[in-house]
Formats: structure tokens, C-alpha cells, sequence
């Protein structure tokens, strides 16, 4: 590495220059440095490359060719990479370093041009044409001489240090060139800005340039003093005023006179008395207000503390509402607003009835669980109706970020609570019923895990000292009702689901949506669609059909959705002229609403043997599935589609090992697997599925196939199997049984253990169907297939 030390040092004596300069000279590349003629450079060497070439050429003549390469940053320049101009020069002194670099003094001795190089290595060598500077005289060149001189004078008097010494250099220079030569050298100019003035022959050009170059850094020094020097007064004025308003306060106070950041600061003590807030937080709110008073109000710390004491003062540490503890009105109010749902409102009143002889308990933490549609948020709604308290709803869907629960540390910009103290500042009561919808939803990243800040939330034993980052105050959420909904459980963590008590929401039957339609749909729709009351009448066998042709859920957004179409082509209607009630009947629903959607094809996919309905539980409720199979040539293959997991392919292993251990008495040849290959497939295929429980659909299957028997139409089934034949119980048998009654299906088969489930059942849904409950394989395949295959089924309700 070769590039310039700052060090001035005193020009050599003129005897130490050797005479004439060869044609060939040794190149030295040189880092963001260059050297001009007639003037020393000291210079730092540490490449390799340059040392060799310091060394040689002491050794010889001690001239050197001294040249800029274009890219400071290249480590090993080529000849490509140095400019064609430069500086022959001689060394004349060389200090070793410790770390085996050089410290060398040279003098520029005349400009030169390189031509080829003529060696590369061990020290690039080039061929050197010297260059002569076109001289101009005349007042011209001795005007802008004398002009750059001036320039350069001003410019040393703006410099911080002592330049004396040398102002009285550049006064005793008489050649111009020298002088545009030793200005570009000694002041700051850029490499490229040096490199143009080492380039320039033409003694009036050269003038010219480095005199605009010296202006311009004469004016980028003049602003720069300028803009320190209003900075400066702005600091004295800003002292000035501190000291001036502090006498003002002083003189004030001896008046009796209040300014308006004294009344702003008694507001605010006012406020902190009359919040009535724990001691350890008055006595936080308290120092932050004196942190206040010091503060100047220009600065941004005062909007950082003025925000924390405004949240602090608003939060409602002693404000609540006083409950309704009359239980036959809360019964009215959740009877008036939702349809069924028993064990809900049985538990919210068990909770009204201990409130109601024990002040002091916690809030309950509830989990409302079940399918979308299902009314789990208007129901805690409902609840803070039924209560006389205040709902606030809190969406977690998709958040991954913990200080949306815990809030932001006040060190960051924009810093507010957390959602949870934000919901209580909002509310205004400290024991609101606040509803964390879609908990199930909550995700993780590099900036936390929510759920992980929800533990201290929803835990009664630790919430009632809940601390947010942003106040670093404990806040009492142990009076606060929380109700959190998900539609499934399996997403959210063990910890968490422990602390909460969870209720499950099923999906609603076809008589109870027929009720809900009538009570609370179609009245909230005509209303939306500017109807009057009693404009618009649906009789039974009308929603009926709605319900089974246009919709196929477990809850009733979309069977509202269909309501609010017919409402709205009634509304059409009525403004184009129609009077009197409009009365929509079964015949007429296809009329506003189009073809139908869903029919039961049942009959016609099980007319074919292979073919068996099963039940399944997803997390929108419970769906039908067929299990389709059939046979080819082949040799003991078998092929699962339909995008089955893993125990669901277990399942069907299982199903067709025990329907070949069981061949000669299921009435099948007991080598037919080994010409044979089976393919079992499950639509649709697109959906991902798995689990245990259509391991007995699937036995049914394949023994329709091997018998040749069809399955009958009106029967599905669900349960888990074993290898020996028996049927497991399985689970979300409520949610089955009901996607089994809107399908049109009577009769369910079950397993014999989940009997205690027929309780979770509606009782008009339990005396329209059938159910077997069986605990062998046997007992499924003699209900199933329309020529029964084994004994028959011992129990039936």
C-alpha cells in the first residue's frame, strides 16, 4: 500500500536530485494519493508490491514513477488500473516500520506520461514520456496568479489551526504553475479533482481549475460556519429563555400568578388525586409529573411523559359498573338474544348466582369452541347485556407480535399499551367482559409469541397483578370477564387451553335453524334491507328448503346470507310499486334464490358395491364422507388417494388386513389379494384428511367390493378399528350426527362407548334417528350391507 501521510516536511536540498530522468522507470501505485512535481510527499508503503519497488530503486537511481490508481480499493492494481498520467519522482529518505511497512519521503520531479509496460513482475517497469506544461506570460496569467494567491490567503485564515508558516509558503512561490500545483496538493481536494490538475499542461488552465476548486471549498467552509454559528445562538438563545422563564416562574410565585404549565401541572395532580389509584402507582404517577414540571415543553421527551400520564390517569382503576344479579332477567336476555345453547347460559348463570353471594370472585375465564357461524362472539355480547357491563372485543386473528398483548417499552417511538389495557382504557370500567376472538389464530415470530403473553392474561392466580410494558404498573384483571372463541383447540398451546374452561358450540340442527331463522334472522334482515315489519313473510317449508338446498354448514352465516337475497328482491319489489305482505313459499324460494345447491345423492353413490358413507369432524363441523374402492389385476397392491394422512392410511392398512383374515367368513375367496390390486380413494380430493374414525366406512367398503354388495344408502357409520375386529370410540360425535341429519341420513352407526355422547344430542334430532351402537365389525357390516355379512346388531335406540 503507497498512500500520502499528512506531514509537511522541508523540501530537499536540490544536489540530493540526480540529473535527467530514464526512459523506463519503476511504477509505484499510489491509494487515494498524488504526488505533483517539485513539491515532497511523504508516503506510507505496506503492499508487497510497493516495498519491492522502494527497494529496487534504492538500489539504483532512486527515481520511481508515482502514479494514482483509479480504485483506491484494489488491492493488486494492473497497468489497467492506474491512470496514464503521473509524477516522476525520487526517493529520498525511507524509515522500516515495525510491521515491515515503509515511511518514505519523495519529491515530485516532473510530470510523465506511461506508455507500455515493459516488466510486470517482481516490479512493474513501463516506458515514461516526460511532459512539458505550455507556460503562458502576460498580466493574464500574473492576474490569476495573484487572484488564486488571495483566494488561498482567505482560505487560510478560515482553517482552525495556525497556518502562518504557511501562508508565507505559498507568498514565496513565484512560478504560477507551482502555485496551482501546491494549492491542489496542500487543501482537500478530491482525487479526481487532484489527478485534472496533474493532467493540466496549460499553465492558464490550471489556474483557472484550482482556483474554481479553492472557491468552492471556500464556500462549503463559509456555510458550514454560518450554520455552527446559528447553532450556536440558537443554544445561547435556548439557555437564555431557560433562565429568563425560570425568573418568571420565580417572580410569578411571589405574585401569586400561575403560568399555564404551573395550572397544567395542578390539572394534573388534581386528576391523579381523584383517580383513586393503588400507592405504588400514584407514587409512579407522582415522579413522571415532576419529571414534567423540569421538562421543557419544546422538548420530546415532555410529549413521551405527558402521554404516560394521561394513559396512567385514565385507566379505571376504581371505576366498574355494578352488576345485574338478577337472574330470571339474564335468563330473558340470553334466551331473547340466542337460540338454545344451554349449557352456555346455564354457565353464565351459575357464575351470576355465585357473584350474587360472593362479591369478591375472580372472572371466570371461558373458551367458547365450535364451528364459524355458531354465534360465539355475539354471545359474549350478550353476556355483558346480561351482566350491565361493558363488551369490548379484542381480534387475534393473525397477530404475532407479543407487545400487541404486553404493549411497547416507552424507550420506543410511537410506544402505546398493550390491547388488553388499551380495551380497559376504552371501556372505562375495570371489570368489563372482554372477548379475545379467534385465540386459536394466534402465530409467533421473531418478535414473540403472544400466546406465551396471554398465560398471565388468562390465569385468575397471576392477572390480578398483570403488568404492561408501557405503564410498568401492576393493573388488577381479575375482575375482568374473558371470553376467548376458536374453532378448534389443537392450535392452541397446552398451557393456555389449561387455564381456560371450555364450552362447546356444535352446529345447529335443522329445526333449530328453522327456529333461529324465524326469531332472529329474517326480522334482523328485513330490518337491514328497509323493509317494514311484517312486508315479507317466510313460512317453514320455505326456510326449510333454504336451509337443506342452499346451505351446507354447521352454522348460519350463509343461511343468513340466502335470507338477506330474498329480502333484498323483495325490497326490489316494493320500491317498484308492490304493496301488501309478500309471502315467500317452498315453490317460490328457487324463484329468488336459482337452481338448488345441494341434493342428497346418497342412493345413487351407493348403488354400486364399493361404496360406504362415513362421518367426519372438521373444524367448520361435521361432513359427510364417501369412501369409494375398487378392484383391478394385479398382484397385492394397494392405493390410497383422496390426500390421506397418515393414520387415515393406517386405518385403511388395518381395514384390509382384517377383511383378509376374516375372508372365508365374510363369504370372499381368501386368495383374492393375490391377483389383485385395490384402490381405495376418498373425495374430495383436494381436502386434506385424516384421523381413525372411518376405519369401520372403510372395512364396509372393501367388503361390499369383495361381496359384490351394495351398502345401503340411508346409513352412515363412524368408529375406529383393530386388527381382531373391534370398534373404538371416537370423537365430535354430536357435530357427525348433525352433518348426518342434514344429509338426510337416519341412521347412524356407532361405536358401543360413545352411547353417553346421545345426551349432547337435541332430543327432537334423537327421536327422528336411528342409532346402533356396536362394538364389532360383525355388527356394522349385518347394518350396513343391503345382504347382511355376520350376525346382527345387539343394541339400538
Amino acid at each position: 500500500m503507497a498512500r500520502r501521510d499528512h506531514d509537511l516536511t522541508n523540501e530537499p536540498e536540490e544536489s540530493e536530485i540526480p540529473p535527467g530522468i530514464p526512459d523506463a522507470l519503476p511504477v509505484l501505485p499510489l491509494r487515494d494519493a498524488v504526488v505533483f512535481p517539485h513539491l515532497p510527499a511523504p508516503l506510507v508503503v505496506g503492499r508487497p508490491l510497493s516495498v519491492r519497488a522502494i527497494e529496487q530503486v534504492l538500489s539504483g537511481n532512486k527515481m520511481i514513477a508515482l502514479v494514482a490508481q483509479k480504485d483506491p480499493a484494489t488491492e493488486e492494481p494492473g497497468p489497467d488500473d492506474l491512470f496514464r498520467i503521473g509524477t516522476a519522482g525520487i526517493v529520498l529518505k525511507l524509515l522500516k516500520l515495525p510491521d515491515g511497512g515503509m515511511r518514505v519521503l519523495t519529491k515530485g520531479l516532473e510530470r510523465i506520461r506511461l506508455h507500455e509496460f515493459v516488466q510486470k513482475s517482481p516490479v512493474p517497469v513501463a516506458r515514461v514520456e516526460l511532459l512539458k506544461e505550455i507556460p503562458h506570460g502576460g498580466t493574464e496569467v500574473e492576474g490569476l496568479a495573484r487572484n488564486l494567491l488571495n483566494q488561498i490567503q482567505k482560505m487560510i485564515s478560515m482553517l482552525p489551526i495556525n497556518t502562518d508558516e504557511l501562508g508565507l509558503t505559498f507568498m514565496n512561490v513565484e512560478h504560477p504553475g507551482r502555485l496551482a500545483d501546491m494549492a491542489a496538493a496542500v487543501f482537500g481536494l478530491k482525487l479526481d479533482q487532484k489527478q485534472e490538475i496533474l493532467e493540466t499542461l496549460d499553465v492558464r488552465s490550471r489556474l483557472e481549475k484550482v482556483t474554481r476548486f479553492i472557491n468552492r471549498e471556500i464556500e462549503v467552509m463559509e456555510i458550514g460556519s454560518k450554520i455552527q454559528q446559528d447553532v450556536q445562538e440558537e443554544i445561547d438563545k435556548t439557555q437564555r429563555k431557560f433562565y429568563l422563564r425560570e425568573q418568571l416562574k420565580a417572580i410569578q410565585k411571589e405574585l401569586g400568578e400561575e403560568d399555564e404549565a404551573t395550572a397544567e401541572i395542578n390539572e394534573l395532580m388534581e386528576k391523579i388525586e381523584a383517580a383513586k389509584m393503588p400507592p405504588e402507582v400514584k407514587k409512579e404517577a407522582l415522579k413522571e409529573v415532576n419529571r414534567l414540571r423540569s421538562t421543557p415543553s419544546a422538548s420530546a421527551e415532555h410529549s413521551v411523559i405527558r402521554n404516560y400520564i394521561d394513559n396512567i390517569i385514565d385507566l379505571p382503576w376504581s371505576k366498574s359498573t355494578e352488576d345485574k344479579l338478577d337472574l330470571l332477567e339474564a335468563r330473558r336476555i340470553l334466551d331473547e338474544d340466542h337460540f338454545d345453547l344451554e349449557k352456555v347460559k346455564e354457565r353464565i348463570l351459575e357464575y351470576l348466582a355465585v357473584l350474587k353471594l360472593k362479591q369478591d370472585i375472580r372472572g371466570p375465564i371461558l373458551c367458547f369452541a365450535g364451528p364459524p357461524g355458531t354465534g360465539k362472539t355475539s354471545l359474549g355480547r350478550s353476556i355483558a347485556r346480561a351482566m350491565g357491563r361493558h363488551f369490548y372485543r379484542v381480534s387475534l386473528g393473525g397477530i404475532r407480535d407479543e407487545a400487541e398483548i404486553r404493549g411497547h417499552r416507552r424507550t420506543y417511538i410511537g410506544s402505546m399499551p398493550g390491547r388488553i389495557i388499551q380495551a380497559i382504557r376504552k371501556v372505562g370500567s375495570n371489570n368489563p367482559v372482554i372477548v379475545l376472538d379467534e385465540i386459536d389464530k394466534v402465530g409467533a415470530d421473531f418478535r414473540g409469541d403472544p400466546s406465551a403473553a396471554l398465560l398471565e392474561v388468562l390465569d385468575p392466580e397471576q392477572n390480578f397483578s398483570f403488568s404492561d410494558h408501557f405503564l410498568e404498573v401492576p393493573f388488577d384483571l381479575s375482575r375482568v370477564m374473558f371470553i376467548t372463541t376458536a374453532n378448534v383447540l389443537d392450535t392452541i398451546p397446552p398451557p393456555l387451553r389449561d387455564r381456560m374452561e371450555v364450552l362447546e358450540l356444535p352446529g345447529y340442527t335443522e329445526e333449530e335453524k328453522l327456529s333461529i331463522a324465524k326469531q332472529h334472522l329474517i326480522p334482523r334482515q328485513i330490518a337491514n334491507n328497509g323493509l317494514a315489519p311484517g312486508s315479507v313473510v317466510f313460512d317453514d317449508e320455505a326456510i326449510t328448503r333454504i336451509v337443506s338446498g342452499y346451505t351446507r354448514e354447521a352454522g348460519l352465516r350463509n343461511l343468513e346470507r340466502e335470507i338477506g337475497s330474498v329480502c333484498r328482491k323483495v325490497a326490489r319489489k316494493v320500491a317498484e310499486g308492490a304493496t301488501g305482505p309478500i309471502t315467500i313459499h317452498a315453490a317460490e324460494v328457487e324463484t329468488y334464490l336459482g337452481q338448488v345447491r345441494y341434493f342428497s345423492e346418497m342412493a345413487e353413490r351407493t348403488r354400486i358395491p364399493g361404496v360406504a358413507i362415513g362421518l367426519a369432524w372438521t373444524p367448520s363441523g361435521g361432513e359427510i364422507l364417501f369412501i369409494e374402492s375398487t378392484m383391478m389385476k394385479g398382484s397385492k397392491g394397494l392405493t390410497l388417494t383422496g390426500q390421506l394422512g397418515d393414520v387415515m392410511k393406517e386405518s385403511a392398512q388395518a381395514a384390509l388386513s382384517y377383511v383378509r383374515s376374516r375372508a372365508a367368513a365374510l363369504g370372499i375367496d381368501p386368495d383374492f389379494f393375490a391377483s389383485t390390486d385395490i384402490h381405495v380413494h376418498v373425495p374430495s380430493g383436494a381436502i386434506p384428511k385424516d384421523g381413525p374414525s372411518a376405519g369401520v366406512t372403510m372395512v364396509a367398503s372393501l367388503v361390499s367390493l369383495l361381496t359384490r354388495t351394495p351398502c345401503c344408502s340411508d346409513v352412515a357409520m363412524t368408529g375406529e378399528i383393530t386388527l381382531r375386529g373391534k370398534v373404538l370410540p371416537v370423537g365430535g360425535i354430536k357435530e357427525k350426527v348433525l352433518a348426518a341429519r342434514r344429509a338426510g341420513l337416519l341412521t347412524v352407526i356407532l361405536p358401543a362407548r360413545n352411547s353417553k355422547d346421545l345426551a349432547d344430542i337435541p332430543e327432537p334430532l334423537r327421536r327422528d334417528m336411528t342409532f346402533h351402537f356396536v362394538e364389532t365389525l360383525e355388527e356394522v357390516l349385518a347394518l350396513c350391507l343391503k345382504s347382511p355379512a355376520g350376525v346382527s346388531p345387539s343394541t339400538t335406540v
